[in-house]
């Protein structure tokens, strides 16, 4: 029983150390979606250019979850964890001195490697819960999300008290501080490694596999437009609604901070319902969210009994905020029922699969910033960034329907149409 009673507090204080740790790391990995407004002012970037800034961070906490789930698998998350946070600091504080477009790009590639930080905690804390109780685990370590939300409340007070430049140095000396702080509470266990001698490509051939290639497009939703949307809702409010800075930064907080902290409520969820039902229901709600968002404001002109009438369709900043709220929830929910997925048909390979469907998450939350900005270039309507993800959860939708609910309705026609036993 003692035992027992250690293990469970060795589980938790590996769950909780490793949510800080994720929570700053992504606060860290989010840090361009505000002091990259000063930084487009300063440099005159256009929207597409905006957009490339915010993302090449993301690109690298991408391509690298997929090496660090293996790693993960083969040397244990304590270890992986500690030096990937490490291998940061320097680049954080060197984006102070950056002056030019080049080398925000460049430094922020190697500050982009914060991103792979959940590639590496997914599967190191789900070994240290029963599998009952590892959508929770999953759910609570993914609140870390919850850091982009942290950066809008602490960045802007930085920005405005000190200029941008400082956001990066306190950012620096918090990682540091993690690094020092996960290593002292975190905890390994030798029977969580995976004994493989697969190389990567090897474990790649997962791609092959229809129900990773279906959870991958789950997540380059779910996760790919949270970080996505995380990264422009700044600049959207301002641009929008006219707002200052840290305004913008608090309403935008609504959507990012349900999207990270009530990931762990999708987790419990997914434990209870099963990871179908809630992904088919967050799809849903997103699109319906999606579909009122698209609508960019209009104006029309009618022929009325008494002449011509002017008419104004368009969402305030107080339906618009609430309707983001909502759809970060929906995320929130989803990004934890794609994991669960993953849990329950690939529970000794957690950490490759997971770094697999991370990274095209990570991929959708590095080419959707792009896109938004080409196609405000291109159209010059801010909503047009709405009618992007809409369109990616119709597809979403319809795969779903095709794979799974018309596949399990089949199964249950056939069930009900087999001949009753007899009395």
């Amino acid at each position: 029983m003692n035992g027992d009673t250690a293990r469970t507090r060795q589980a938790w204080s590996v769950l909780i150390v490793s949510t800080w740790a994720f929570t700053v790391c992504f606060m860290v990995w989010m840090m361009f979606g505000v002091i990259g407004i000063p930084i487009r002012q300063m440099l005159n970037l256009n929207a597409t250019q905006f957009g490339l800034l915010t993302a090449t961070p993301v690109l690298t906490g991408s391509l690298v979850r997929v090496p660090l789930g293996i790693w993960t698998d083969r040397y244990g998350g304590r270890t992986v964890m500690t030096l990937l946070m490490a291998a940061t600091v320097p680049a954080i504080w060197l984006m102070a001195y950056a002056t030019q477009f080049w080398h925000f790009l460049a430094i922020g590639l190697f500050v982009g490697l914060a991103g792979g930080s959940f590639s590496v905690g997914t599967p190191y804390v789900a070994r240290w819960f029963p599998k009952h109780r590892q959508g929770m685990a999953m759910g609570v370590y993914g609140a870390g999300n919850s850091g982009s939300a942290v950066n809008k409340f602490v960045a802007p007070v930085i920005l405005v008290a000190f200029g941008w430049q400082m956001v990066p140095q306190v950012y620096a000396a918090i990682m540091a501080g993690t690094v020092l702080l996960f290593w002292l509470f975190s905890h390994s266990d030798p029977a969580h490694l995976v004994p493989s001698q697969a190389g990567f490509a090897q474990q790649l051939k997962a791609l092959k596999d229809r129900r990773v290639l279906k959870y991958c497009q789950y997540y380059s939703i779910v996760f790919g437009g949270y970080v996505a949307l995380a990264l422009w809702m700044v600049q959207y409010y301002i641009g929008e609604y006219g707002l200052d800075i840290r305004l913008a930064a608090l309403l935008a907080a609504c959507f990012s901070l349900p999207g990270g902290v009530l990931r762990a409520v999708g987790g419990v969820l997914s434990d209870r319902y099963g990871a179908h039902k809630v992904t088919w229901w967050v799809l849903w709600v997103s699109w319906v969210c999606l579909f009122l968002l698209s609508y960019p404001k209009t104006q029309f002109t009618v022929s009325a009994v008494d002449g011509p009438r002017t008419f104004t369709i368009g969402l305030n900043v107080y339906a618009f905020t609430a309707l983001m709220a909502v759809l970060g929830v929906a995320f929130a929910f989803g990004k934890a029922s794609v994991f669960k997925y993953i849990a329950d048909d690939y529970p000794t390979n957690i950490g490759a699969i997971s770094g697999i469907v991370g990274l095209a998450g990570g991929l959708g939350g590095f080419v959707l910033p792009i896109l938004f900005g080409l196609l405000l270039d291109l159209t010059g309507i801010r909503s047009s960034a709405f009618m992007l993800l809409y369109g990616v959860v119709w597809v979403s939708l319809i795969w779903m329907y095709w794979t799974e609910v018309r596949r399990t309705d089949v199964l249950r026609g056939a069930g009900s149409a087999e001949p009753s036993p007899a009395h």
